[in-house]
């Protein structure tokens, strides 16, 4: 994914220095050439080096923003130095230093989102001329944006690391009926369209990068308010197909219904199917029961995969989310039904303005594979970093 972005990022510096360049001029004091042979536009060379240095560089910080941030809110956080001798104090810096890091720490996260919503922006472009002859500036515009990156370690499967990817398209010659989506996403989670709160992010649970995400691209179609079908290709030359239906329902002032139901195929094992129903009672404003449940099925599961959790989720403002839930996961037909059951505590927070989050989670889940008699005990943590744009 990141030799993705490069290779992106190149492109547009390019696409860009070719429309910016002026040809070289006769009189512009450069050695003469041989008879016959093409002048060299060497500024067009250095400003293409230029290009290609600038998107490795803007690549790096996209892969690496989380870490200065981190840093950053650390030397924000950090207590004053002792006064008066004690201890090993050192002197605090000047007001008007503090100030200028403080101002250069904000200027690379914005420039770092900038970067990344351009390169979404040329890459709308980019699949909307394939369609017609419409500019994207005419209607089109990019939705949905994510680029998050986690770590999580567990008891009982070690630590990993992930990076997921997403983003839609509206595009203009595809009118109002179609768009473009594309990123990168767990494989499985991604065709069966698994509900969030039962990924294996959610769960901490490992995840390998070579074997269970993948790049995406697909073309979606909003048949009707409720229905949209989506047609896409994973991980290579591997089409996948869907057909989701949404609906929710406001039961009275306090309480709310949701109804998802997705039918999907894919090449290695046919048709499957993951239903979706999440029931919800606000006590207040910011004060709310959920109970979610979702149950799929496929030819490599025995029965029914099926998972629910039922907590409290209280907010604190418009951004900030505290959450406590009791979950469990298993399989109908296995020899274990109930394979996992646990607790979650998640606190979701902005770091920076309203688009940049960090998400904190502890877990303690008791798992049981075929093999075992008695459950494990499993503590786990997980944090992530989530920019929106």
């Amino acid at each position: 994914m990141a030799r993705l972005f490069t290779s992106l990022l190149f492109k547009l510096k390019e696409k860009q220095n070719k429309q910016t360049v002026p040809p070289l001029l006769a009189d512009s004091g450069w050695p003469l050439l041989p008879a016959g042979a093409a002048p060299i536009d060497r500024r067009r060379i250095g400003a293409t080096r230029n290009g290609q240095r600038e998107a490795a560089m803007t690549c790096r910080h996209v892969w690496h923003f989380a870490l200065v941030l981190a840093l950053a809110g650390c030397a924000g956080t950090t207590s004053a130095p002792l006064q008066g001798g004690h201890g090993h104090a050192t002197d605090a810096l000047p007001a008007m230093d503090r100030a200028a890091m403080d101002a250069e720490s904000e200027a690379f996260v914005d420039t770092t989102r900038r970067k990344v919503r351009e390169l979404a922006h040329w890459l709308g472009e980019e699949v909307n001329d394939w369609f017609g002859d419409k500019p994207f500036s005419d209607g089109g515009k990019v939705s949905h944006g994510r680029l998050g990156m986690r770590a999580s370690w567990r008891e009982d499967d070690g630590g990993s690391t992930s990076v997921r990817f997403r983003a839609r398209f509206d595009l203009p010659n595809l009118k109002d009926k179609a768009y473009v989506f594309f990123g990168q996403e767990n494989e499985r989670e991604l065709i069966s369209d698994q509900p969030e709160a039962f990924t294996r992010e959610q769960q901490l649970l490992r995840e390998s990068r070579r074997a269970d995400q993948t790049g995406f691209l697909g073309l979606g179609f909003n048949l009707r308010d409720y229905v949209d079908l989506r047609i896409g290709v994973r991980g290579g030359i591997k089409p996948y197909a869907q057909a989701r239906y949404r609906r929710s329902w406001a039961l009275s002032a306090s309480n709310r219904a949701e109804f998802r139901e997705t039918v999907f195929w894919r090449v290695s094992d046919g048709f499957g199917s993951t239903t979706a129903i999440n029931l919800e009672h606000a006590y207040s404003p910011s004060l709310a029961l959920k109970w979610q449940n979702a149950a799929t099925i496929t030819k490599e599961t025995d029965g029914f995969a099926w998972s629910s959790s039922i907590g409290m989720f209280k907010t604190f403002g418009d951004t900030r989310l505290l959450s406590l839930e009791a979950l469990a996961s298993g399989e109908t037909d296995a020899e274990t039904d109930v394979g996992e059951y646990g607790v979650r505590l998640k606190w979701l927070q902005p770091v920076y303005r309203d688009w940049l989050l960090a998400e904190f989670i502890v877990g303690h889940f008791w798992p049981r594979s075929h093999e075992d008699r008695e459950r494990d005990r499993s503590w786990a943590v997980g944090a992530g970093l989530e920019m929106r744009f």
